[in-house]
């Protein structure tokens, strides 16, 4: 009896700890029923019941805010798995929000790519949102404070990162401010990742042009300030991931920080990411760990980098099959205004993970 009692209490004090661990995340479950709320009433903001606290204070406060938060944990889930589609931990976990498996729910550095991807892609909504004109507590950037060049003149309609950041980072970090959400390592590593998120934000800027002139001449070329796209965010991010640094919590001076596990390695750089608890290989199926293992899992024979039939197969070898695709091809148009095209079918070789 007493086995089993410690075994249940075990396992109820590491769901809860884990379930703390990712409450900041638990947003991208706004997926699931989101886009379906009005987020016109302040009591909207209640039927969701995986907006921490904090969060559902700045959803009733904000409530214009809701349809980009909403939007942005859209792309979080689509942009992850785009971003990891060749690797053997693919991202297909982030469905399950808000209810997480141990693969983001452990401070690894699955979860640290997570959380720093979200952190940007709630920021980059709100200030996209502003600069279409979607958002009435925000419109365009300022024009930019440094010099034009000879050739253009600040103007047009730059997406507003300010307010972005602004906004962004009280919803992304509030429940990291609270004792309950983790242990204060596990907070300050997602405080830390959440903030390089947003660094590679930043970093996305560019300088858009539009000219203006008789005739498509360019006498005259306005520019802004706008963001890259979200791709250009997430593989910026994902090579973090792939540099992630392990950290420990432990006291330097009369503080507690996070610091190198390793003692001979450099202080931990505001632009990197890091992690507490190191990874599995994803290899096999283990729910323990938070992996599904790539049995099954498509691969390609010709290539030697992370979704080489090698490496995502662990070893094991593959299996080829072939399949018939059908496809349209050799298409007209025709005046004036229709397209005709013929049906043209393929043979495509396959390789599937054992």
């Amino acid at each position: 009896f007493f086995t089993m009692k410690f075994r249940m209490d075990f396992f109820l004090v590491t769901f809860i700890v884990n379930a703390n661990c990712c409450a900041a995340i638990y947003w991208l479950g706004l997926t699931v029923n989101g886009s379906s709320v009005g987020w016109n009433q302040t009591h909207h903001c209640k039927l969701l019941d995986w907006l921490a606290p904090d969060q559902s204070q700045l959803c009733r406060r904000n409530l214009e805010l809701m349809h980009s938060i909403v939007h942005a944990a859209k792309l979080t889930k689509n942009t992850c798995q785009n971003t990891f589609n060749d690797m053997r931990w693919n991202c297909s976990s982030v469905e399950k929000a808000p209810r997480f498996t141990p693969d983001l729910a452990k401070g690894t550095r699955e979860s640290a790519f997570v959380f720093s991807l979200a952190a940007a892609l709630v920021s980059h909504s709100i200030a996209r949102a502003c600069s279409s004109g979607e958002l009435p507590s925000c419109s365009c950037a300022p024009a930019p404070a440094e010099q034009a060049g000879p050739d253009f003149i600040w103007g047009g309609c730059g997406d507003n990162l300010r307010y972005g950041l602004q906004m962004g980072s009280a919803f992304s970090d509030a429940p990291m401010r609270n004792s309950r959400s983790g242990s204060q390592a596990f907070r300050l590593m997602h405080l830390h990742n959440n903030a390089v998120g947003r660094q590679a934000l930043i970093d996305a800027q560019e300088t858009k042009c539009k000219c203006h002139g008789v005739s498509g001449s360019c006498s005259v070329k306005t520019c802004w300030k706008g963001l890259h796209d979200i791709n250009h965010i997430a593989m910026d991010l994902k090579s973090k991931y792939l540099s992630a640094t392990k950290v420990i919590h432990r006291h330097v001076g009369t503080r507690k920080q996070l610091v190198p596990r390793e003692l001979n390695v450099r202080p931990v750089r505001e632009s990197e990411l890091v992690y507490l608890v190191s990874s599995p290989d994803y290899c096999t199926h283990n729910e323990k760990h938070g992996s599904l293992g790539t049995q099954d899992r498509q691969c390609n024979k010709t290539s030697n980098d992370s979704g080489s039939c090698n490496l995502m197969c662990c070893g094991r070898g593959y299996n080829a099959y072939t399949e018939r695709i059908v496809e349209r091809c050799q298409c007209k148009y025709h005046w004036c205004c229709y397209v005709t095209c013929k049906r043209c079918d393929r043979t495509v070789e396959r390789y599937i993970c054992k």
